[in-house]
C-alpha cells in the first residue's frame, strides 16, 4: 500500500482539527477502556474530598490540553517522519488522558479550566519553537516533560482520597503512559536539556496548575 506523504498545508489543517477537538469537542481517543470504568465499589466521598479531587482533576486535564498542543506543535516542526509519527502517536495516548480527565470531572460534578485556550495555544507555540530548534532537542523536551508530569501526578495521587478510586485508576494509568512516552523520547535520541530550560520549564507549570487548580 502506497504511503501518502502530506504536505505543510495538510499538516496546518490537521492540527486546527485537533485543536478544535481539543478545546471544543470529541478528541479522537484510541482502543484503550477507561481505567475508571474497572473500578465499581467506590464509598462515597465528602463534600471536600470531592472538590479536592474536581480541582486535581481539573488541573489534570489541563495538562492533557497543554499536552496535546504541545505534540501538535512539535509534530509541525519535526523534521523526521520518524519523529512525527512518535509525536503523532504519543498526542493520541494523550487524547485518552484528555478525555479520561474530563469524564471525571463531569461525574463530580466539576467544570474545566476557563484557561483552556490559552495552555493550547501557549503549548504549541513552544512545542513549535521546540521542533524547529532540532528533534534532539524536541524529543528532549518531551522527556523533561513527562517527567514533570510524572511528579505532578505522584503529587495528585497522595492528595487525592483513598476513596476516589476512579480518579486514583485514571492517574496510575496516566503514570505508566507518561513514563512510556519518556522513555520513547529518550531512547529516540532526546537531549537533556540545559537546567535553566528545566527551571523555566517548572515555573511556567506551576503557574499553570496553579491557575486551573482555582479557575
Amino acid at each position: 500500500m502506497e504511503t501518502r506523504h502530506y504536505s505543510p498545508l495538510d499538516h496546518l489543517v490537521m492540527n486546527v482539527d485537533q485543536a478544535l477537538r481539543t478545546l471544543a469537542g470529541k478528541p479522537l481517543v484510541t482502543e484503550r477502556a477507561n481505567p475508571a470504568q474497572a473500578c465499581v465499589d467506590e464509598a462515597e466521598l465528602s463534600e471536600a474530598e470531592k472538590n479536592e479531587s474536581i480541582r486535581l482533576m481539573r488541573v489534570n486535564h489541563c495538562g492533557e490540553v497543554a499536552a496535546q498542543g504541545l505534540y501538535q506543535g512539535q509534530a509541525l516542526t519535526a523534521r523526521l517522519d520518524a519523529v512525527r509519527e512518535r509525536m503523532e502517536r504519543a498526542a493520541a495516548e494523550e487524547n485518552d488522558h484528555l478525555d479520561w480527565c474530563e469524564q471525571r470531572v463531569g461525574e463530580l460534578g466539576g467544570r474545566l479550566s476557563l484557561f483552556n485556550p490559552v495552555w493550547y495555544l501557549g503549548s504549541f507555540a513552544i512545542g513549535a519553537a521546540a521542533g524547529a530548534a532540532g528533534d534532539k532537542w524536541s524529543l528532549g523536551f518531551v522527556a523533561e516533560t513527562e517527567q514533570q508530569v510524572i511528579e505532578h501526578l505522584d503529587d495528585h495521587l497522595q492528595r487525592i482520597s483513598e476513596k476516589d478510586v476512579k480518579s486514583r485508576a485514571i492517574l496510575g494509568q496516566m503514570k505508566v503512559d507518561e513514563a512510556k512516552h519518556g522513555a520513547t523520547a529518550i531512547r529516540a535520541g532526546g537531549a537533556e536539556l540545559p537546567q535553566p530550560v528545566q527551571r523555566l520549564m517548572k515555573l511556567v507549570s506551576k503557574i499553570m496548575t496553579g491557575t486551573a487548580y482555582r479557575i
